[in-house]
């Protein structure tokens, strides 16, 4: 049986070949720490060749992604039970009651809205009113097939968040909102089913605006 020849003394790399490589494979590896790894995995940029290329929006979304499913696990509620509601039988929300205003007596505006958006796999979208402090609205809003996670909340310019309810694998909800506060108050949504779903949402009530601002 033929043996393969043992390699010539001469044909084998020498010492200082051997730590050349090494030294050069270090250089190229240390260079692709800084610019690729660190600002892809943690946001670190030192040299900001990773802000250009996008790796540190990619590691701020996965750093947004984790804070808010470890929020989601520490302030997880009961689930409430999913219905199935014919948009056409409630599609007419009942009319929240004009209220007079104590200084004036003027009636105050009722404003009705109806918006439809689709929230594509593992999309979020969040729509807010501008109400002020006790305006109320009656809203209601229901998919079209397939669950979400939802936060009712309110924020202001001197309050990040005031909370309203919540619930996971939801789809739908309806009820009344009384605002605690002038500011933005509504809904958070997320999609995180592998299908689009389909969202209505209907409002009617005491506010001025109405917008998706996610």
């Amino acid at each position: 049986m033929y043996n393969q020849d043992i390699p010539a003394q001469n044909e084998l790399p020498s010492t200082k070949q051997l730590v050349k490589s090494t030294f050069i494979a270090s250089i190229i590896a240390g260079f692709i720490l800084i610019t690729a790894i660190l600002p892809a995995e943690y946001g670190i940029d030192p040299t900001g060749i990773g802000r250009t290329l996008g790796l540190v929006e990619m590691a701020e979304i996965k750093a947004s992604l984790a804070a808010e499913d470890e929020a989601e696990q520490q302030n997880s509620t009961v689930s409430i039970n999913p219905v199935v509601i014919d948009v056409k039988v409630e599609n007419k929300i009942k009319t929240v009651t004009e209220n007079q205003s104590s200084a004036d007596n003027k009636v105050i505006a009722v404003k009705t809205d109806t918006k439809i958006f689709i929230l594509k796999p593992g999309q979020a979208t969040e729509i807010k009113l501008g109400m002020k402090k006790d305006d109320t609205i009656n809203y209601q809003w229901v998919t079209n097939s397939g669950v979400v996670n939802f936060d009712t909340h309110g924020d202001a310019k001197d309050i990040s968040y005031h909370g309203y309810g919540k619930g996971r694998g939801v789809n739908s909800d309806k009820g009344v909102l009384k605002a605690a506060f002038d500011g933005n108050h509504g809904w958070f949504w997320r999609n995180r089913t592998k299908q689009d779903i389909e969202i209505t949402l209907m409002t009617e009530g005491q506010y001025k605006t109405i917008k998706r601002v996610l």
